[in-house]
């Protein structure tokens, strides 16, 4: 009953491969900083010997139901932005692999009230962390127009953000847009019968990317890795749109975000880490059984 459970709450990504990326030492210390439903960090455990240790992080309080009974297992209830400050609380300076799935959870989506999937009527709210209290009706509702205009541009890469910008701002002087299907009515112009679904998944991908800060996240974490992975410690990371992924390879080629590294007075560039083979993608069977993991990309890098 408890694997079922499990399973619906999220089917890990690329599972094998991530871990494999992680090439654990069974007695290393390890983090997976999306913990989820815990299908990844089940698989760490299962490689890790008695005096081995799995760190897992995760805002979303719904994960906590999934916490692992087991002594080489520690769940922190916090976002990944946080994970020196909760390593070191704990007592880990450096660790020899990090795991991370980034994106929405199955449980998310799948849960209606949280306001993630374009499936459902629901308030609009979108929030990873429950605890907070930004949300995607203040996006939605209190941003003004430029700042609409940007988010709809930047992290839904939407080519008519202006006129969605405006529309928005013009339906809200009416009455507060507090629900799915009253964003969807405000858009309506925008939204044709044969691409309605897939604009709405970058709308909504925007409007979620906003709420939760999930880019500056994503670059506060990876700042981190070179300082708490130990040499040769790896970083194994899915992301599933450009924008993360971006991030991502940038990152683990040059230690930077943009631009390039600087040259030493030998011509030489110092990088923290080097890419472990080419990234990954799911197969047409994983595919086939999980369609969310359809735009998945796995790439691994090795600390210097």
């Amino acid at each position: 009953m408890l694997v079922i459970l499990l399973m619906e709450y999220h089917k890990p990504v690329l599972l094998k491969e991530t871990v494999d990326g992680l090439n654990i030492q069974p007695n290393g210390v390890y983090v997976d900083v999306t913990f989820g439903g815990g299908g990844h960090a089940r698989e760490i455990l299962s490689r890790l010997g008695d005096t081995g240790k799995l760190i897992a992080f995760d805002q979303d309080k719904d994960a906590l139901r999934n916490a692992i009974d087991d002594p080489r297992f520690l769940l922190v209830n916090e976002n990944f932005r946080f994970l020196k400050r909760f390593l070191r609380f704990h007592g880990y300076r450096q660790v020899d692999g990090i795991l991370g799935d980034f994106g929405v959870s199955s449980h998310q989506f799948d849960e209606a009230e949280r306001g993630f999937s374009t499936r459902f009527e629901a308030d609009l709210d979108m929030r990873m962390d429950q605890n907070s209290a930004f949300s995607a009706f203040d996006v939605v509702n209190k941003y003004e127009e430029s700042q609409l205009r940007n988010v709809l541009f930047q992290y839904g890469e939407l080519k008519a953000a202006t006129g969605m910008a405006r529309s928005i701002t013009e339906a809200r002087l009416h009455k507060p847009i507090k629900t799915s299907e009253q964003l969807k009515k405000a858009l309506g112009r925008f939204l044709p019968k044969h691409k309605e679904n897939k604009i709405l998944a970058q709308i909504y991908q925007a409007i979620r990317i906003e709420v939760n800060q999930e880019l500056e996240a994503l670059k506060e974490f990876l700042l981190q890795t070179p300082e708490v992975l130990k040499p040769g410690g790896r970083l194994s990371l899915i992301s599933y749109h450009s924008l993360e992924d971006r991030l991502v390879k940038r990152f683990m080629r040059s230690g930077l975000f943009e631009g390039e590294p600087e040259k030493d007075v030998f011509g030489r560039v110092e990088v923290p880490f080097k890419l472990v083979g080419k990234f990954k993608i799911p197969s047409e069977a994983e595919i086939r059984d999980n369609n969310r993991a359809r735009s998945a990309k796995l790439r691994v890098a090795e600390k210097l």
